[in-house]
């Protein structure tokens, strides 16, 4: 018996897709509320038969909002808001708000009820603990790429860009009540579970299908999708998925993120169809980057290539923005992309969940850490 191969349904144009992780809070503890099922039942009764999107997940405080297959960063934006509009037609009357971060700022995981499905129950068996601890969100970015043959090398230079993304939405300094240090404790919570973390770096994709072959025979995944890296081939759809990201509290941060990632992924396709070689780093050299990001977030300094030469992440990121706005253009989402520049202005989400936490001591407020979880709903209800 031969190996098994994976085929790769190549996408004819870069399309996007985006999965967007949403937790629902009890507005008048602010704790998290498993209550996804009745909301989902809800909605779906409410849907046509195009949507809206919105799928359970792990957790019975988690709805996951997905789009269809879009061509724009703009045509992302009217998906998502159509469907938390009708999410929220649902919620508002139940007294739920909606959130979005990397982590809740006190919940608690011992806490949480766990969605009814075969597939998490068998999770949490494998992972005991660590699988009852991913108290956790984030955003998924599906670009289409046109053949198998770039896939890998598109997704091994993504690496470098790694820190770039894990700064920028960095939302998860706090957990179970307590200020972690890191700008992305979810980053450090997630790579605990079997196959999750960073990818391998395979020069072909023959590498990548022996991988697949050796996980199927030794019976670490029943799938393809139990492959949880942080940047994953989607060989079904077509797609490069991009899971850096830590959980986006706002729209408008959302877009400028899914530009920086669609513009890239474009722009290095155009690299390899120009016939160049894309550059890399050493495996070492990437994980020390998804450490400095996770803990530092914009303040880390990052390794830029693979002699070792540092910068700070916020000034390789400006020269990103410049390189990358002509495709930005070309793509319709160069306004997008340019506001990527005003999140390290504004401060990111752990940046500004600790100034409201901070703000709250120091008028007296009892429960800061309610405050931070005000501010998380405020910003994603007002996009």
């Amino acid at each position: 018996m031969g190996r098994r191969t994976v085929e790769f349904n190549a996408s004819p144009r870069p399309t996007l897709g985006v999965e967007w992780e949403v937790v629902l809070v009890d507005r008048d503890s602010r704790d998290l509320a498993s209550r996804a099922a009745e909301v989902l039942e809800a909605v779906d009764r409410e849907a046509s038969p195009t949507g809206p999107r919105v799928t359970k997940e792990l957790l019975r405080n988690t709805l996951e909002v997905v789009t269809g297959v879009c061509d724009t960063v703009g045509e992302i934006a009217e998906d998502l808001t159509a469907t938390l509009d009708a999410v929220r037609r649902v919620t508002d009357p139940l007294g739920l708000d909606l959130m979005c971060a990397g982590t809740h700022p006190f919940a608690r995981w011992d806490e949480q009820l766990v969605t009814p499905d075969d597939r998490y129950a068998e999770l949490l068996e494998r992972t005991q603990w660590w699988g009852r601890q991913m108290l956790i969100w984030g955003v998924h970015v599906h670009v289409g790429v046109n053949s198998v043959h770039k896939v890998l090398p598109i997704l091994n230079t993504l690496l470098n860009h790694y820190p770039h993304l894990q700064a920028l939405s960095a939302s998860s300094p706090y957990w179970t009540g307590f200020d972690t240090g890191f700008a992305s404790n979810r980053a450090q919570v997630f790579q605990q579970l079997p196959t999750a973390g960073l990818p391998f770096q395979f020069g072909g994709w023959t590498e990548f299908e022996r991988y697949v072959d050796d996980m199927f025979v030794t019976g670490v995944i029943d799938g393809l999708s139990d492959v949880r890296w942080d940047i994953r081939p989607s060989p079904a759809i077509g797609t490069i998925e991009v899971r850096v990201c830590d959980g986006i509290p706002s729209l408008r941060e959302l877009r400028a993120v899914v530009a920086f990632v669609h513009a890239l992924v474009v722009h290095l396709d155009e690299r390899l169809e120009a016939g160049e070689d894309l550059p890399t780093l050493p495996p070492w050299h990437v994980q020390e980057n998804k450490w400095r990001a996770a803990r530092y977030g914009l303040d880390a300094e990052i390794i830029v290539d693979a002699a070792g030469r540092e910068r700070l992440v916020t000034d390789d990121l400006d020269d990103w923005l410049t390189r990358l706005e002509p495709v930005a253009r070309r793509l319709d989402c160069a306004e997008d992309l340019a506001q990527v520049a005003q999140i390290p202005r504004r401060g990111a989400s752990y940046q500004r969940q600790r100034a409201t936490f901070e703000a709250a001591r120091a008028r007296g407020a009892d429960k800061p850490l309610h405050d931070v979880v005000d501010s998380l709903v405020a910003e994603l209800r007002e996009g």
